[in-house]
């Protein structure tokens, strides 16, 4: 994967490159401030990019503000945003607008490599990567009735592994069904949560990920 990384602490993101190239990928930059990172990320069309949410030159949301002008400028561009802070302004427009891959974990909720990588390469290829930290503090948990309520334990065991990023295959994998199985459980899924089946796919399954979420965080 070709890379871009944002963020200003210079072990940290010294670290972070040297993480990455230590599992074959390329950083093709690594910059330190917010107008650094959105040239970095519209110039390099990156298969994916880390960005820091408070940046220079003011350290309050110039990674998450430079991450959302670059998918507007090259739509779809995944973006792992690496955070000590949830900005729930900008972080929820980013989590919503269901274009391409999109994470937000907490860099003190990201246990070991493996991790982290898993999440990096989810994103690249489209998925989510979300700490339900984040979720909660963004979406709260609904003081409504339960979301989930009208899912059987079936369809929650399958929206529970959608949750943590699994493809439809690797979900009919873990379950011992056919990935055919996964797919009408899917579409259930995404009409008893109330998603239009003409949205994009993609953006369906982020949603259910994200009521999910926002649902069971504590």
């Amino acid at each position: 994967m070709r890379i871009v990384i944002a963020e200003d602490l210079f072990l940290l993101r010294d670290g972070l490159v040297r993480l990455v190239q230590a599992y074959g990928h390329t950083v093709v930059a690594a910059v330190d401030s917010g107008p650094a990172a959105l040239e970095a990320l519209v110039g390099h069309r990156p298969d994916v990019a880390v960005v820091d949410v408070r940046l220079p030159p003011t350290f309050s949301d110039e990674g998450l503000q430079a991450a959302l002008a670059a998918r507007r400028e090259v739509p779809g561009l995944p973006v792992l945003i690496l955070s000590q802070h949830v900005e729930q302004l900008y972080a929820r427009e980013l989590l919503a607008d269901g274009q391409g891959g999109v994470g937000y974990l907490l860099k003190d909720r990201v246990l070991d490599a493996g991790q982290f990588m898993d999440a990096l390469a989810r994103v690249a290829d489209g998925g989510t990567a979300l700490d339900p930290t984040v979720v909660a503090k963004l979406l709260g948990r609904p003081a409504h009735a339960d979301p989930l309520a009208t899912l059987t334990e079936r369809e929650r065991s399958v929206l529970e592994l959608m949750a943590e990023g699994l493809s439809n295959a690797a979900i009919a994998a873990r379950l011992f069904l056919s990935e055919g199985a996964i797919s009408k459980y899917t579409t259930t899924i995404f009409a008893k949560l109330g998603l239009a089946a003409d949205d994009d796919d993609t953006n369906r399954r982020v949603r259910a990920v994200l009521t999910y979420l926002g649902a069971t965080a504590p």
